[in-house]
């Protein structure tokens, strides 16, 4: 790993830590954790059951959270990789900040009559580098 790389690590790690704690306690109700390109990835289990219900308004299938990535099943995983990777992308630009901006910025999309999610800068950046097939 390069220094430029570990810089990257670094300054997302504040969310990357705490997403890697709930991941390996997710996979203690079943479920799976896979390490791929330098990316946690956890799915199944209580994983389902938690991101259908978090978020009221929308069940989540797939979420970024530093270099970290929790999916409802394996199948969610898989279609929206590409998607996920550019929100860890994101993570590496913008590091702890990231959480914050994503929220301004779908308070910003809510304030011009848009809508929060699908209108949120990061996410129109994320479907315009790789969409996901069922949202595309």
């Amino acid at each position: 790993m390069n220094g430029r790389c570990l810089l990257r690590y670094l300054w997302a790690a504040p969310v990357t830590i705490p997403a890697a704690t709930l991941a390996l306690l997710a996979h203690l109700t079943g479920s799976a954790l896979m390490l791929r390109a330098g990316v946690l990835e956890a799915s199944g289990g209580g994983l389902g059951w938690v991101l259908r219900r978090i978020y009221p308004p929308m069940s989540i299938a797939a979420i970024t959270l530093g270099h970290v990535v929790l999916a409802q099943t394996p199948g969610d995983l898989e279609t929206s990789r590409d998607h996920e990777r550019v929100h860890v992308r994101q993570y590496e630009r913008w590091g702890a900040l990231f959480p914050a901006l994503y929220l301004l910025a779908g308070l910003a999309a809510l304030v011009r009559g848009a809508h929060p999610y699908h209108d949120n800068r990061f996410e129109v950046e994320a479907r315009l580098l790789a969409p996901i097939p069922d949202q595309a």
